[in-house]
């Protein structure tokens, strides 16, 4: 089972990358665990100075901006 990790402070672009990425493992039928991180402190931990970010199982994958559904696909593969 994937970790996956959403950092953002509840931005819309936060809310619409966390949306996309639990679409796209619905879609793909992956196993995963999809959470918010909101908190300032715990973001800046992952390394992430641009949000929204991407964890996957404690790997940063993508910070700052929209990610594209065919990078997330990649990311969860299946």
């Amino acid at each position: 089972m994937l970790d996956i990790k959403i950092l953002g402070t509840g931005c819309a672009s936060c809310k619409t990358t966390q949306k996309l990425v639990e679409e796209v493992v619905k879609a793909k039928g992956v196993q995963a665990q999809v959470s918010k991180v909101e908190d300032i402190a715990s973001i800046m931990q992952y390394g992430v100075m641009r949000t929204p970010g991407v964890v996957i199982d404690g790997k940063v994958v993508h910070a700052g901006g929209i990610p594209t559904r065919a990078q997330v696909e990649s990311w969860v593969g299946a």
